[in-house]
């Protein structure tokens, strides 16, 4: 069965349903590698996240769940033989930790220590592992709580609070200390989004859709990247003209959200668009003659635009592209750098806090002020008493 994963896929009728059933997910909720998927996850791990689907959970908690389900199933492939049992023991949630987070010096010294050597490269070759080194806590905090999450939706109950676990993890995050860093090294404040607007100098169908997925993404808050991609036609609302000094009226639009990561099911956040991203906004749809279903699509070899959306890494992938095009170092940037960068825009224009937060819809004061803070400090007076 591993084998199967790592070479030719068996064609069965079981994935060929699995690979139906997720594609009727995806009309709510966008999934990568379905066909990967349907192989991976069991009949009952997509009976459950169709019933998600059906009982309204968001979708970006969604996605998350879906990506965790879909990387504890390949680890416990790798690292025990056979698909996950629910509930899981406790033994194998302690193998979980015992693998992901472990003491970079005792590894050196014990290469049993830690994930074994077959397993990281097969959940490598699958593409489920790519930094080196133990994970980060949070990381394996949140992958147990998705277990635990998806264990309680079928009906069943886990270890998941036990003492040994929780001694295990704190344990094992003290032994394997990591420095907590941001999403994205550096902010894609207004200057570098202007670099990267420059590369989208031609009429071609590329250049018009990334030429709009920065400018949307950056203008509507710093959105998401996985709120890009699902972007769809009929989120948006055409708004009146907002009349503007010594000029004529810009454009304005209107794009509902619906449920995020901050909001509850019965909110519907909108964010406003106007003037220049709605006309990148529009020459795209135009281009692209999209006027239903997904926004940002996919473009072939030949100019064929794609039925389906992008995926969340895509745009993450176009926002690099652009950035090496730009001449700048791609490590630097991502595309959680839109949503840092607007916030720190907005601390550099003056912008009071509070109105910039309606527009990024962030909901901790807390978070979204640590970009003000830093705006601030750099260029205040206690950063310049030489």
């Amino acid at each position: 069965m591993m084998a199967a994963r790592t070479g030719q896929r068996p064609v069965s009728s079981a994935i060929e349903r699995r690979v139906e059933q997720l594609d009727t997910i995806a009309a709510v909720l966008p999934i990568d590698r379905r066909d990967e998927l349907a192989e991976l996850l069991t009949d009952q791990d997509v009976e459950t996240l169709k019933h998600l689907v059906e009982r309204g959970m968001g979708d970006n908690t969604l996605r998350a769940l879906t990506s965790d389900l879909a990387y504890l199933e390949a680890w416990g492939l790798a690292a025990t033989g056979k698909s996950l049992p629910w509930p899981a023991p406790e033994a194998l949630l302690l193998k979980f930790v015992a693998h992901h987070l472990w003491d970079p010096e005792r590894r050196a010294a014990d290469p049993d220590h830690g994930m074994p050597d077959d397993v990281d490269g097969n959940l490598r070759r699958q593409g489920f592992l790519k930094s080196v080194g133990p994970h980060a806590p949070d990381t394996v905090r949140r992958r147990l709580a998705s277990w635990s999450t998806l264990t309680k939706w079928r009906g069943l109950n886990g270890a998941f609070t036990s003492p040994a676990l929780k001694s295990a993890i704190r344990l094992a995050v003290r032994a394997a200390p990591r420095t907590r860093r941001r999403k994205s090294a550096k902010a894609v404040t207004g200057d570098v989004l202007a670099k990267l607007l420059a590369t989208c100098a031609t009429d071609s169908l590329r250049d018009v859709r990334d030429r709009a997925i920065l400018m949307v993404a950056f203008a509507s808050g710093g959105r998401r990247r996985s709120e890009i991609a699902g972007l769809r036609r009929e989120q948006m609302s055409v708004e009146p003209p907002v009349a503007v000094p010594d000029g004529p009226p810009l454009p304005s639009l209107a794009i509902h959200l619906g449920r995020t990561k901050t909001t509850s099911g019965e909110q519907d956040d909108v964010v406003y668009l106007t003037g220049r991203p709605v006309e990148a906004l529009n020459a795209w749809m135009t281009a692209a003659k999209i006027d239903k279903g997904s926004v940002f699509r996919a473009i072939g070899r030949w100019g064929t635009v794609s039925r389906r959306a992008i995926d969340p890494q895509s745009v993450n992938a176009i926002i690099k592209q652009r950035v090496a095009m730009a001449g700048l170092e791609v490590g630097e940037f991502s595309a959680h750098g839109l949503r840092s960068g607007y916030l720190t825009e907005a601390a550099n224009r003056g912008i009071p806090l509070p109105e910039a937060m309606e527009q990024s819809r962030h909901r901790s004061v807390q978070q979204a002020s640590s970009y003000y803070n830093d705006a601030t400090r750099r260029s205040g007076r206690a950063a310049r008493m030489l």
